[in-house]
């Protein structure tokens, strides 16, 4: 019996493993979905979503339709006549039609344990809540956000060290791992559908540039979980003589403290100390607005700073 056929959708590094091993398992895909190229970089110019680059690579047609509701595209989704729809991290909403179209389901890929953390940035909130446990979940697609039904999850430990970095590329194999599994279930016609729980429900919003700001006031491990969370993009961030100055690690002890909070210490072996809300954070590795980014010795070498600075 043949395999079902397949459409992918996703945009961005997260999606590639899953991706990957659809095509390495044999499942026939019969095209993938992305964002339009976007332009990047000082020179502007147009850049393509990882995906798009794989799936040339496999001689896959490729779609990157504006709107997903364009009509355009939903006659192109009727002729190409997937049997399951596959989303991870894709970008857009899928309208009703689609979502309703494949005969064996339209299913997504998810970074968290549902119904905790719905929303786009959920590998980055898991982190800066300090939470211990995440993991993924495959879900199949409504019209809500992140509300449909669980046909499959898995949870995995959060390291005490893990930064958004680390977590994202774990999660997107897990992902892969899962998903195959998930469709393999599908065509079994085994898939089972789990409810969501929604009195468990929490939000995992789009990140703002402020969210990543610095509040010295804070306790510890408030700040340096923030840190771990934005680490290495977008980049949780203060202020050092006016200029922006990302930190991308941290680690913190709790101390009774007299300083201002912000107060610059010395550098030893954890980092340079910084006075927190309940103890001391030492700063690791930094970016300064327009320099390179650099642990934080090589970076005091070719920076000054006086005994009374206050960061913020």
């Amino acid at each position: 019996m043949p395999k079902p056929k397949l459409m992918f959708m996703g945009t961005p590094d997260f999606a590639l493993p899953s991706l990957e091993k659809l095509i390495s398992s044999g499942y026939p895909i019969v095209a993938v979905v992305t964002q339009p190229d976007r332009p990047k970089g000082r020179g502007k110019q147009l850049l393509a979503p990882p995906v798009k680059a794989v799936a040339i690579t496999h001689n896959i047609l490729v779609l990157q339709p504006t709107r997903i509701k364009d009509s355009s595209f939903l006659e192109t989704l009727k002729e190409l006549s997937p049997d399951i729809i596959v989303v991870a991290a894709f970008g857009q909403i899928l309208p009703k039609e689609v979502l309703n179209f494949p005969q064996l389901g339209c299913i997504n890929v998810h970074p968290s344990l549902l119904p905790k953390y719905r929303g786009a940035a959920p590998i980055n909130w898991t982190l800066i809540r300090g939470e211990t446990r995440t993991g993924v979940t495959i879900m199949y697609m409504d019209e809500g956000l992140d509300t449909g039904d669980i046909l499959l999850q898995e949870e995995t430990p959060v390291g005490p060290d893990e930064t958004f970095g680390l977590l994202h590329d774990r999660l997107s194999i897990m992902g892969a791992d899962l998903l195959l599994k998930a469709v393999q279930l599908l065509e079994a016609k085994q898939a089972s559908r789990i409810p969501q729980d929604n009195s468990l429900f929490t939000y995992a919003p789009m990140l703002k540039k402020e969210d990543g700001l610095i509040n010295w006031n804070e306790d510890v491990k408030t700040i340096v979980n923030l840190i771990r969370g934005l680490s290495p993009s977008p980049g949780a961030y203060t202020f050092l003589d006016g200029k922006s100055l990302k930190i991308f690690a941290a680690t913190g002890t709790e101390h009774s403290v007299s300083g201002q909070p912000g107060l610059l210490g010395n550098l030893n072996e954890q980092g340079l100390q910084v006075t927190a809300g309940n103890g001391y954070v030492y700063l690791q590795d930094v970016q300064m607005e327009n320099r390179k980014r650099m642990n934080i010795a090589d970076f005091l070498r070719g920076y000054k700073i006086s005994p009374d600075k206050v960061l913020g």
